[in-house]
């Protein structure tokens, strides 16, 4: 077996999604703080408010958008919600399907469905949505072209991709690669086996694939304090946290937010928004 084929993302989400829940905030992602005091579930509805204003979803008429790597569908439900948008949410997680159906049954949101796909072979038709919604899923999928290409191929004429995820700042050497195999383990543990782009990288693969770049933000600086809260999250909540993953999984994600932190500071990794439409027409 590869190491390709022995690493299956989908098990390491169903394993700690419930746990998650309680580490990283029900909308599952980082926060982005204007001032670092703001508590994390503010901070995720700004990142999310950031996508909003990237994917232009103001504009008029009928929308429909694929959100590639859905998690517990909590931005799904809050742009349906907003926009009267139509949103199919794609995960390869049958837990995340089933928690993002229930949770969206329960809030009473139209116009919301969930499937079980893979977001670098989505088997949609060609061009049949407005928005592709990519929201900090990228990094746990190896082919980066696959789902850049995918998600050109799916938008209609006029539409748009909305990408936010962990970036790479720098390239890292296989000495220092070796060096920090302990911590890579930790956050493989931690996170899953999560392959970093850069924001340029990523800005290419859409052009590569036809699209036209408008927006790349560099919100390196603007996360950093997302670590602070989920260290207070594994704190609060340390005996749910460890009946759900063990103590070993509970220590690892801490210490995970220390090696992330001192990547995001000494400039090795990040985050990042990215974002590009299909020429030709519109979708208004």
């Amino acid at each position: 077996m590869t190491a390709k084929e022995s690493y299956d993302p989908a098990s390491h989400y169903d394993r700690v999604m419930a746990a998650w829940q309680l580490l990283l905030g029900d909308e599952l992602h980082y926060g982005v703080f204007d001032d670092g005091d703001e508590p994390l579930d503010v901070a995720t509805r700004a990142l999310t408010e950031r996508m909003v204003a990237a994917a232009d979803l103001q504009t008029s008429g009928h929308l429909r958008v694929l959100d590639v790597g859905c998690g517990s569908g909590a931005p799904a439900r809050t742009i349906a919600g907003r926009f009267g948008v139509e949103v199919v949410g794609i995960t390869t997680s049958a837990v995340g399907v089933e928690t993002a159906r229930r949770r969206t049954a329960e809030a009473g949101v139209d116009g919301v469905t969930f499937e079980q796909r893979d977001g670098t072979a989505n088997g949609f038709d060609d061009a049949s949505f407005d928005r592709v919604w990519v929201m900090e899923s990228a990094h746990l999928m190896r082919d980066k072209d696959a789902l850049v290409s995918e998600c050109a191929r799916v938008l209609r004429p006029g539409g748009r991709l909305v990408l936010c995820d962990l970036v790479r700042w720098r390239e890292i050497a296989f000495r220092e690669v070796r060096e920090r195999r302990d911590d890579f383990a930790v956050l493989r543990e931690a996170f899953g086996d999560a392959h970093f782009e850069s924001l340029d990288g990523f800005g290419a693969l859409a052009t590569g694939h036809g699209l036209v770049v408008d927006r790349g933000d560099d919100l390196t600086a603007a996360t950093l304090p997302t670590f602070d809260r989920w260290r207070a999250n594994a704190d609060a909540h340390h005996d749910a946290v460890v009946e759900l993953i063990g103590t070993a999984g509970r220590d690892a994600f801490v210490r995970s937010c220390d090696i992330l932190e001192a990547f995001w500071r000494d400039g090795t990794f990040g985050y990042g928004l990215v974002s590009a439409t299909r020429p030709g027409g519109s979708t208004s």
